[in-house]
């Protein structure tokens, strides 16, 4: 594959990662990694600078230099992040492949490829699954789109692409499915278990738990606490799963009531950490004790 340009847009907590990683596959694959930091916040001009990203200001100027951009971000921008990205990407010479990475539903991803195919401008759909590169696991994209295969070279040891043919949507289609049990299951823990704290039963159900589920409980312990730096752009993806669920004629109630606890956990103190800030030290113990004031806050208000 000839040398190319990526654009990260945007270098969040997985987006710098995916840049970062690029450039560790040599100069027969990826020469730089540029991205737009115009407005942006301290923490991902933090992130950027720390994967290597050049800042060229503006969506533009991205669109002028890259072969590739990768559109990284929470769910809830990328329908209006795509009207931007095809304006700029309209003015270009040589249009670079957009591809839109977010977890969206197969509906709006649909909507989206729809206004790329209108305005003649190349687009491919990837479902991220896992964690950032850098983990003991690839990261999984799961491509799909004519143009899908001009991913390939992304595949190695941080990342595992997956072809999943022409059709735009079947990519997004996986990652609504994933993820409606792997995050859905993390709010029914979390209510659970604070549900048990405000009926104060909490020891003995953890008791139970440790017995009788201890999957499930070892999990509980081991993200439970760290929800919170993520549920402000996972309650958006939630949102997005409930679409898609409903698309096929099952209820979206079950992930419409994810997504609010997932902006519950955001309200809460601990909605302000992010994955550089927060504390790796709580326990899952002191982690409900801080939702159970915040809840009893939110109660008393009413």
């Amino acid at each position: 594959m000839a040398a190319k340009t990526i654009g990260i847009m945007s270098p969040g907590d997985m987006g710098h990662k995916v840049g970062e990683y690029a450039m560790t596959l040599g100069p027969k694959a990826v020469t730089r990694a540029v991205t737009a930091l115009d407005g942006r916040s301290d923490i991902t001009r933090m992130r950027a600078e720390r994967a290597g990203l050049i800042d060229l200001g503006n969506l533009a100027a991205v669109a002028d230099a890259a072969d590739i951009i990768l559109c990284i971000m929470a769910p809830e921008r990328a329908a209006a992040f795509a009207d931007q990205a095809i304006a700029a990407i309209g003015g270009a010479d040589n249009p670079p492949l957009y591809v839109d990475c977010n977890a969206i539903s197969p509906l709006t991803t649909q909507a989206i490829a729809d206004k790329f195919g209108a305005a003649g401008l190349p687009f491919a759909n990837v479902g991220i699954i896992g964690s950032p590169p850098g983990g003991a696991v690839p990261t999984r994209f799961y491509a799909s789109g004519e143009l899908a295969p001009a991913l390939d070279f992304l595949d190695g040891d941080g990342i595992s692409v997956r072809q999943m043919g022409s059709d735009i949507v079947r990519a997004s289609a996986i990652k609504m499915c994933y993820a409606g049990l792997t995050k859905g299951i993390m709010t029914l823990q979390t209510s659970v278990l604070l549900a048990g704290e405000m009926l104060g039963i909490y020891d003995e159900l953890a008791a139970e738990f440790e017995a009788n589920q201890n999957f499930h409980w070892q999990a509980m312990r081991r993200r439970g606490p760290f929800l919170s730096a993520n549920a402000g752009r996972w309650s958006g993806e939630m949102d997005e799963i409930a679409e898609t669920l409903a698309s096929v004629g099952l209820t979206d109630k079950m992930h419409s009531g994810a997504a609010e606890i997932f902006r519950f956990l955001d309200s809460t103190p601990l909605g302000r950490e992010t994955p550089e800030t927060m504390d790796r030290t709580r326990s899952i113990e002191d982690t409900v004790k801080i939702y159970r004031a915040a809840l009893e806050g939110l109660r008393a208000a009413e």
